[in-house]
């Protein structure tokens, strides 16, 4: 598959992602910040494990063959879900999406530098610093947007 192509799969799956921290926001303070999630996830293992049942070709490891420190990947979802639907309610969908974004682009550029992991190392460059500082201001121009609209409302 071309970088292009994978390129517009993980736009559109931040696009998916804003999408379900929305639906998921309004959910939670209906049924819960935990039913909500529990929900999310309970749907994706039942589509994953449909898609894995079609679609997976075989691999020569399974999970019960992998070294036990990377199935503690799945725990970090469940970090992040919960954290979501409890944020967006009362932060918006754009800045609890910035924030989070905020925290993987911080921690990406640690893994990538020191190639945690079992990760290629890609030096941490003062482009990589220039996005972070850029990122870091749109967190702060959309917490001070959400304080001007929240004071207009009033």
């Amino acid at each position: 598959m071309s970088e292009l192509i994978l390129t517009a799969l993980v736009v559109a799956a931040g696009v998916a992602l804003s999408i379900q921290a929305a639906i998921n926001g309004r959910l939670g303070q209906r049924v819960g910040v935990l039913r909500s999630s529990f929900l999310t996830f309970i749907v994706g293992a039942v589509i994953t494990a449909l898609l894995v049942f079609f679609f997976e070709p075989p691999h020569a490891e399974n999970l019960l063959s992998v070294p036990k420190w990377q199935l503690m990947g799945a725990l970090f979802g469940v970090v992040y879900m919960v954290s979501m639907v409890a944020a967006v309610p009362r932060i918006g969908t754009a800045a609890a999406t910035v924030t989070a974004i905020v925290g993987q682009l911080g921690m990406s550029m640690l893994i990538d530098n020191f190639g945690w992991l079992g990760n290629p190392a890609i030096a941490l460059s003062d482009s990589r610093i220039a996005a972070m500082v850029c990122l870091s201001l749109a967190l702060v121009l959309i917490y001070r947007s959400n304080k001007s609209a929240k004071k207009a409302a009033q």
